[in-house]
């Protein structure tokens, strides 16, 4: 059969083969011949086919009896399917089945709602009661039981989180916890009232382990501290103890002149601290020893009596008594004890170091944080006190540097001029005075106003101060005896060498250096500048204007100077950052970094013809400087808190060029029209770019066409 179907080649009924040869045209006899060989190949086919057909006669038979029984299953089985249908739409069942889900259904809910409610009742009855049985606790004395009690319930009954929508019964409750609230505190803070006395006749304060109240007896004072704690009020039950000892105790303790001590008697029934005065009446507390161990032991009286060596007992005893404590020394010692001249100094620095020692012995006794600077109250006053006197001193130097200046004669009397006779012909003087004298970095000698032998004498007294001084005393100091000079120079007659003209000789002056110092300084600055500046240029200039970087071999290259660039500026980094100041360093910087991104930014924008594959690798190349160049931002971010969070439009405001660097990484990628757009709302004039930039720039990357000419006409009727 497979002979049938192949496709009938009519060259090969033909004697002409080629069909497509308009030379040859078929002829008559052609066309007869075509016809007789058709008409006999479609009768060899017909034959074949009923041959085909004989052949094979009992399976097309089987195949229509199988089709014949596939018809016949299909209209029983769409009888059978008919009758179904006939028998549902007579019987509708569907409504009683959803009937009996709808009633299952509500009958759940209710069973829910009803084992809910069941639910709640349980919860009420337990939460009732438990509020009995802490009723009951506090009638026995167990507090611990109470308090932990209460506790829980205030979490179970949410107290402080009411909603209106709860049923009225936990009203109920929650007023019943609060009545056995105030209950527990009242009784708690009764027994912490029977405790702490203090007994005015003896001058002391006894502590009582076992307390007493109404018809509860035997009461361990620990085990009350302990439910106030766990109930939330014990600083609520400290605060009366805690006013107490400042009234009865610290108050007399600190106001006192002279020294009290402390003797500290304890058994098991009671603790008892007596306040006595020190056996030598004549001893004042001048660096704060003997103060600060009192109280130190006082304190320790505190953290083992009352506090029972808790660290949270006695953490909270402290935020109730050290502000009052602190304030009491600030105000009957440190502020008595401040030095009022700087050879005191070295003296008011041991009381300092000991009132640094006090705070450290307080936070090892847990008395004070650690780590919340605003309980070194006693630090922080003497450090600043002593800053602070630094600071007036500073004042009060310059002011008398100032006043130096302006009330002194600068004029030279006539014994001292070059036409006297006290002048050798060698140009020397011959008379000894106080205003003679030695240059510093020449073998010569010169006059001094009296001015200049004044402040001289002051600075040279401010230097002696800085030696005596603490370290940032010091340097307040220092920085008096250097300001002294800097801001005011002192202009005084001189005379200098020979060689100087006849016309300059008597008006010559001598100024101080640290101007003349500071100008060779940035003298010397920029001039490095301008070599890292050139190093940089040259390693640019190996990227051969950074022409042909769609080529291997070029942006190899130009990938190189990068690198050169980078490696020069983080070899610079390294060098200056230690060595200048930060504004400085930051300032001399921006200059190199504006240098190479202007300079970068030229090149491109100079290249006549940029290929498709030359902007990608162009822009790729802008890309991979400035990621190399991250680390040089962040350190130009540090030292300086307005720079400390130094965004990209910050860096860009510093280093205009880096903006425009930017911005033409992304021109490399953008369609035509998207750049005319961003000269005409004036977007790239604010990048730095110009006119005649912007036209270059298009004409090396886009083809000439209609639409190129369309967009640098509008570029150029654009005006701003």
């Amino acid at each position: 059969m497979e002979s049938l179907f192949d496709s009938i080649n009519v060259r090969d009924l033909l004697s002409a083969q080629d069909l497509s040869d308009q030379n040859s045209p078929l002829s008559a006899p052609d066309l007869r011949l075509l016809i007789d060989r058709v008409e006999s190949h479609s009768l060899q086919i017909r034959s074949q086919v009923q041959s085909y057909l004989a052949s094979h006669h009992e399976d097309f038979a089987s195949l229509f009896s199988l089709c014949n029984d596939a018809v016949s299953q299909t209209l029983k089985v769409s009888d059978d399917l008919a009758g179904v249908l006939r028998l549902v739409s007579e019987h509708p069942a569907d409504v009683e089945v959803r009937e009996v889900v709808e009633e299952m259904k509500a009958k759940r809910e209710e069973l829910k709602v009803k084992r809910e409610l069941l639910g709640l009742v349980g919860t009420i009855v337990s939460l009732n009661r438990r509020l009995e049985s802490v009723k009951e606790a506090l009638k026995s004395g167990k507090f611990q039981f109470a308090a932990q009690g209460l506790k829980e319930l205030k979490v179970a009954l949410r107290i402080g989180e009411e909603d209106d929508r709860e049923p009225l019964v936990y009203g109920l409750l929650r007023t019943e916890w609060s009545q056995c609230f105030e209950e527990i505190q009242e009784v708690l803070v009764k027994f912490m009232e029977k405790a702490v006395r203090f007994d005015g006749d003896l001058n002391q304060i006894e502590v009582k382990y076992h307390l007493e109240v109404q018809n509860l007896s035997g009461i361990p004072l620990q085990i009350v501290l302990e439910a106030m704690e766990v109930v939330g009020i014990l600083e609520y039950g400290l605060a009366k103890v805690a006013d107490l000892m400042i009234k009865y105790v610290m108050t007399p303790f600190i106001n006192r002149g002279q020294p009290l001590s402390f003797i500290e008697k304890s058994n098991q029934d009671s603790a008892v601290l007596e306040i006595v005065s020190s056996p030598d009446s004549k001893l004042e507390y001048l660096d704060g020893e003997l103060l600060y161990s009192g109280i130190v032991l006082f304190i320790k009286f505190i953290y083992g009596s009352i506090c029972f060596q808790k660290s949270s007992w006695i953490r909270c005893f402290g935020r109730l008594t050290w502000p009052r404590i602190s304030e009491l020394i600030i105000s009957n010692f440190l502020s008595k004890v401040v030095p009022t001249d700087a050879s005191k100094l070295p003296d008011f620095q041991k009381i300092v170091k000991c009132t640094s020692d006090f705070e450290t012995s307080l936070k090892e006794l847990m008395f004070i944080s650690s780590s919340d600077d605003k309980d070194n109250r006693l630090s922080n006053f003497a450090e600043n006190v002593e800053v602070h006197f630094a600071f007036k001193k500073k004042t009060e130097i310059l002011a008398k540097a100032r006043n130096l200046l302006l009330e002194c004669d600068f004029s030279i009397p006539q014994e001292y001029t070059r036409d006297s006779s006290n002048w050798k012909n060698d140009g020397t003087s011959i008379v000894s005075s106080s205003h003679v004298v030695d240059l510093l970095f020449l073998s010569e000698r010169c006059l001094v106003s009296k001015a200049a032998k004044q402040l001289m004498k002051l600075v040279h007294q401010t230097l002696q101060d800085v030696c005596l001084s603490s370290a940032r005393v010091a340097l307040e100091f220092y920085h008096a005896a250097r300001d002294a000079i800097l801001l005011y120079e002192v202009v005084v007659p001189v005379k200098y060498r020979a060689d100087f003209p006849s016309s300059i000789k008597e008006h010559a002056v001598f100024a101080d250096l640290a101007p003349r110092f500071q100008l060779l300084a940035e003298d010397i600055l920029q001039r490095q500048v301008q070599l890292v500046i050139y190093n940089l240029k040259e390693a640019i200039d190996s990227a051969d204007g950074f022409q042909n970087t769609h080529q291997m071999q070029q942006f190899e290259s130009a990938k190189f100077s990068i690198d050169q660039v980078v490696f020069i500026l983080e070899k610079v980094h390294i060098i200056w950052e230690p060595l200048l100041l930060p504004s400085t360093y930051r300032k001399s910087m921006w200059t190199v970094l504006e240098s190479v991104f202007s300079r970068m930014a030229r090149d491109i924008l100079l290249l006549d013809d940029i290929a498709a594959e030359e902007t990608l690798q162009l822009q790729r190349l802008i890309h991979l400087m400035l990621e190399s160049l991250s680390s040089l931002f962040e350190s130009l971010a540090t030292g300086d808190p307005n720079l400390h969070e130094l965004s990209v439009d910050s860096r860009e405001d510093l280093i205009p060029s880096l903006r425009k660097i930017r911005k033409l990484s992304e021109l490399l990628d953008m369609p035509l029209k998207s750049i005319t757009a961003s000269w005409e709302n004036e977007e790239l004039l604010c990048c730095g770019f110009t006119v005649t930039e912007v036209e270059d720039f298009i004409k090396a990357i886009f083809a000439d066409s209609p639409l190129r000419k369309d967009c640098l006409r509008r570029i150029q009727n654009t005006s701003f």
